[in-house]
């Protein structure tokens, strides 16, 4: 979501005056500007569990800022209930955009309360933004009042970047021989990293995990690797930083996507490793994230969580070249094509101007 949001903050900087209002996961309150000149607000907030994050003072930020000066739009990125309740603390005449981004897969007591609020938020939008047309499978968009404001505008981000070679992914490449997987994603349950760490150990000595990224798992996944004995082939990156990140994609010979469930719903960092030209493992999730990446054109499925299949596609991946070749090939023309951010920019921006001026 956060990648997201930063992609269209900066492609529409120039026609939007913005201002980001986000709940801080290090309890502590800032405030700054992107590279544009955005300001970012972040109001003191706590994980209540690694992924929901409570922010009283988001409420009362959004409040205040409306005062300062009046919103001419809301944009929402769900599922958030945080953003939800800062915006019920908003005039109701200010029109509402929502990006629908995933289902809540977590909390299930919590969501039954949610889920009224959740729905009545739906019916009131303007328009409701999802990235693919697989989104709408979710139970989110049964209705058809809430169907109907269903706008699919692909996701885009700065693709060229993974494209042009990369001078440090030869030093990776060195740094970790051998036939390379990576992943990269907060090491949460839904990702699914315990799965491939135990997939990892029915490969040859040669197949190493690259897992970049940080999470409340990570302890968790490092006792995994060393009670299966392949801690010497699993190298925990942490936070990537955004520079290098292209040649950790450059430098493997597949990227692997292994998330277990719907909270997985369209999968930006397997968009990025398609347009490196490396082919994406992931798993049948039903949803966005199958359109994305597509069984046997750019990629290849498996069921979530059945670490057999998953260790069973890596072999296949491993030995067939040519044919992994070929789809990394297929894989960097299908993100160049559908997700670039000049697309996502004005077609976000034609919808802003079109609920502004009364239509949707």
């Amino acid at each position: 979501m956060q990648s997201h949001i930063l992609s269209l903050l900066e492609t529409l900087r120039q026609e939007v005056e913005f201002v980001n209002l986000v709940p801080s996961r290090t309890g502590r309150g800032r405030r700054y500007a992107l590279a544009d000149g955005t300001p970012v607000i972040c109001t003191p907030g706590w994980n209540a569990d690694g992924s929901l994050v409570l922010s009283p003072a988001l409420i009362l930020e959004a409040r205040r800022l409306h005062q300062e000066q009046a919103f001419d739009l809301v944009h929402l990125h769900l599922p958030d209930p945080m953003s939800h309740l800062a915006s019920l603390a908003l005039p109701a005449k200010i029109p509402r955009i929502i990006t629908w981004h995933a289902d809540i897969t977590r909390h299930r007591q919590l969501l039954k309360l949610y889920h009224p609020l959740q729905n009545r938020l739906l019916q009131q939008a303007r328009a409701i933004i999802v990235a693919t047309s697989g989104h709408l499978a979710s139970p989110a968009f049964a209705a058809p009042e809430i169907r109907d404001k269903a706008r699919v505008i692909p996701f885009g981000f700065d693709l060229e970047r993974f494209v042009v070679p990369h001078d440090k992914a030869a030093e990776i490449r060195a740094a970790y021989p051998g036939f390379r997987i990576f992943a990269l994603g907060r090491h949460v349950v839904y990702k699914g990293f315990d799965i491939l760490i135990k997939a990892l150990a029915q490969q040859g000595p040669d197949v190493r995990l690259l897992l970049g990224g940080v999470g409340p798992l990570r302890e968790t996944l490092e006792r995994l690797a060393n009670e299966l004995g392949v801690a010497d082939r699993v190298a925990f990156l942490g936070l990537i930083p955004d520079a290098d990140l292209p040649a950790y994609y450059q430098a493997s010979d597949l990227f692997c996507l292994p998330s277990v469930n719907q909270a997985e719903a369209f999968g930006i960092v397997q968009v990025e490793a398609m347009a490196a030209g490396r082919p994406v493992l992931g798993t049948r999730l039903g949803n966005g994230v199958n359109i994305v990446n597509q069984d046997g054109v750019t990629g290849v499925l498996v069921p979530p969580g059945d670490v057999a299949a998953l260790a069973g596609a890596l072999a296949e991946l491993r030995t067939k070249d040519a044919w992994r070749r070929e789809l990394g090939i297929k894989a960097r023309q299908r993100a160049l094509k559908n997700y670039q951010k000049d697309r996502m920019a004005s077609d976000t921006l034609a919808l802003y101007r079109s609920v502004l001026s009364g239509g949707s």
